[in-house]
């Protein structure tokens, strides 16, 4: 009888659970990367990614009044707002400094053709800045050498080398040209403050660090001292007061914590107040503003007082562009710091209302694209450029109105000014850039 022919028996394998006969399991760690500790969500596959590209570009929500919270309609309401600032400046360039121009001994259109120069550059730069994605702004080694060469640039003024106008150290001359280095300060602080708090949060989320330590945050608190120390050397109170307020919002944004900021805020306000208190121009003006102007026009409200009265000239629809008064040489900076004050003239309440309209426009812009980006980075940059452009805004239109002292910060887009206008329309362009991280913007963008 032929033996029966036995099939060899599988070795048995202990499974993950211990238990023996099942095969073993295979499994892979995913070391989770420091993108993902931004707020960016992992890539899902094509076939989970093309649902969620239908949900953003799904804009049904947005009807009515929810239009203005459209990201979309904040993306392309933000550029016109700019581009609508720009132009209408430059049209109010001309007219309020013809006949200072003219008095001069140079032609009317002078300053004017220098402005539009310095907006065709500002405009190449704000594109050329647009174009470039975000993770180029995330390179902190290149930041933090721009932000070293403002703040070298800032170091210069102080020098024999810089130049005072109004009282302000804050200048570079340069052939026909003066630089302002303390307006790419501000672009800077915007980018770089963001940035090295955001590296903050990273290596506090790999060593699961659960209480936060003063020493983690000296690189960001050292750059903003060092840049509102410069140009408090420089005496220039109102850029001060831009600086400190980005550096809040940066860090109000940021895992710093809320009494760490209570405390240096408090601290700011001391400096500030000394700093006033021991310069006795500051101290004049603050006294001119809020107990009056009795001593006559010829003292430190000459300035303010023809502000209003331009105001006041101009009712409610204006003498009409060109016909201003107080630009024969009363009103001092008529084309620079109260550039508002003319528009009110030739305008009226109507004209100051809708260039006040377009920064609110411009504002709200930034921060529903701001509040809607998972990249916590982008959106504290975007918070950022909004209480510098538009803070620095309504500060210059309450100064014109009398509400607060002068302190010589320009209108952002309107006033002339080359470096301002420059520097202005380039964080237009970093601003459109940082908007494009937003996922419904960037949707509708690849889907066109």
């Amino acid at each position: 009888m032929a033996e029966t022919e036995r099939k060899p028996r599988k070795p048995r394998t202990a499974s993950s659970n211990g238990a023996v006969g099942a095969p073993r399991r295979q499994y892979t760690v995913r070391r989770r990367s420091l993108a993902d500790t931004d707020g960016a969500a992992v890539q899902p596959s094509a076939s989970k990614a093309r649902p969620a590209a239908r949900d953003a570009l799904d804009f049904s929500q947005y009807r009515g009044w929810r239009m203005f919270l459209n990201p979309l309609w904040c993306y392309h309401g933000f550029f016109a707002c700019v581009l609508a600032l720009t132009l209408f400046g430059l049209v109010m360039v001309f007219s309020s400094s013809s006949v200072s121009m003219v008095a001069a001994g140079a032609a009317p259109w002078t300053q004017f053709i220098s402005q539009m120069g310095f907006a065709v550059l500002g405009f190449l730069l704000m594109a050329a800045a647009a174009m470039m994605p975000l993770r180029v702004y995330t390179m902190h080694h290149l930041m933090y050498i721009i932000y070293g060469v403002s703040l070298v640039l800032q170091g210069i003024t102080l020098t024999p080398l810089g130049i005072e106008v109004y009282g302000n150290r804050g200048w570079i001359p340069i052939g026909p040209v003066t630089l302002q280095p303390a307006e790419i300060l501000k672009l800077m602080l915007c980018i770089v403050l963001p940035l090295s708090l955001r590296r903050v949060h990273a290596k506090h989320l790999e060593s699961r660090t659960a209480k936060p330590r003063l020493r983690d945050y000296m690189l960001p608190l050292g750059m903003l001292a060092l840049a509102v120390g410069l140009v408090i050397l420089g005496k220039d109170l109102g850029t001060c007061m831009i600086l400190v307020f980005i550096g809040l919002i940066a860090f109000w944004t940021s895992d710093f914590p809320k009494r760490w900021l209570g405390v240096a805020g408090v601290i700011a306000v001391v400096f500030v107040a000394l700093f006033v208190l021991t310069s006795s121009n500051r101290m004049s003006r603050i006294l001119a503003t809020y107990q009056g102007c009795e001593d006559g026009a010829q003292t430190v409200c000459y300035q303010s007082m023809h502000a209003r009265y331009a105001i006041a000239s101009g009712g409610l629809l204006g003498v009409g562009i060109g016909n201003s008064r107080e630009k024969w040489n009363y009103l001092p900076a008529a084309h620079n710091d109260f550039i508002y004050a003319i528009i009110c003239e030739e305008l009226g309440f109507v004209g100051g209302l809708l260039v006040l309209l377009l920064f609110v426009v411009l504002g709200w812009c930034m921060i529903v694209v701001a509040m809607r980006t998972p990249n916590k980075f982008a959106s504290s940059v975007l918070l950022c450029l909004t209480i510098w452009i538009v803070g620095q805004a309504l500060i210059n239109i309450a100064v014109v109105l009398g509400i607060l002292p002068v302190m010589g910060l320009p209108m952002p887009f309107v006033s002339a000014g080359g470096t301002s206008l420059i520097m202005c329309l380039t964080a237009a362009g970093v601003c459109l850039s940082v908007m494009r991280s937003q996922p419904q913007i960037r949707a509708e963008r690849t889907k066109a």
